[in-house]
């Protein structure tokens, strides 16, 4: 039987409805990957989250970033590679000392924002990722520079596909500057989420293409995550597709 997974970031909350949001967000997913520092999330935050994952048996990655929390992590910051792989480190095991209190363990790492798309087109940058990935699954997106550090490393690689992100054709998301790079409609996600874990082509802005996927990304704070989620289970569930962690 086909399968895949189901991932969402989480722990990236500013407010009180936002954490509801991953709250119910949670039971829909099977891994997530933890804000832990760079862009978002306390320890308080890292708690909480891991502690939510235990109890939906949901699989717990790292979210690391560029050290940018005033911009969410979306813009490119040089640092050398000791500075980004000290930063990066300081942000992973500070999540897996929190995992730890919950008898938890590091199942994967996942970059976040302008990280995630430089690191998947730069190879010295995607090798200081795996660098501090020892042990875990690196996801990233499919043929990318983060999957060819992983298989340097000797790690195990996932790769990604979005359900509620416009791509291009070339297989990058359209930037979240243009018109339309969020999807809207919920039944458009799902479709999307469908024809990518059943290895068929998507819309892209400038064409269509074949998005090859272990796991399916979910954004929590795209507006409709959960009726998302909920929507996506049950297109993939009726077309006989299991979902099921790739951890």
């Amino acid at each position: 039987m086909r399968a895949i997974d189901l991932n969402a970031d989480m722990g990236e909350y500013a407010d009180e409805a936002q954490r509801d949001i991953e709250a119910s967000l949670m039971p829909l997913i099977t891994s997530c990957s933890i804000a832990c520092g760079g862009h978002a999330g306390t320890a308080e935050t890292m708690c909480a989250t891991a502690r939510l994952a235990n109890q939906h048996n949901v699989r717990t990655g790292a979210h690391p970033s560029y050290p940018d929390r005033e911009g969410f992590g979306r813009r490119a910051v040089t640092l050398s590679s000791e500075e980004l792989r000290l930063s990066l480190t300081l942000q992973v095991e500070a999540l897996k000392g929190v995992l730890g209190l919950e008898s938890l363990q590091l199942s994967h790492v996942k970059p976040h924002g302008a990280l995630y798309n430089d690191a998947a087109k730069d190879i010295a940058l995607a090798r200081v990722v795996a660098s501090v990935s020892a042990g875990a699954v690196l996801v990233g997106p499919s043929g990318s520079a983060l999957e060819a550090a992983a298989t340097e490393a000797g790690l195990s690689f996932a790769a990604e596909g979005f359900v509620d992100r416009l791509y291009l054709a070339s297989g990058t998301l359209s930037p979240r500057s243009e018109p339309g790079a969020v999807l809207a409609d919920i039944d458009g996600r799902a479709a999307q989420a469908l024809a990518i874990a059943k290895g068929e082509k998507i819309n892209a802005r400038d064409g269509a293409l074949i998005v090859n996927a272990d796991t399916l990304c979910i954004h929590s704070d795209s507006p409709g995550a959960v009726e998302t989620a909920q929507a996506v289970r049950k297109a993939l569930e009726e077309a006989g597709i299991a979902i099921r962690s790739f951890a």
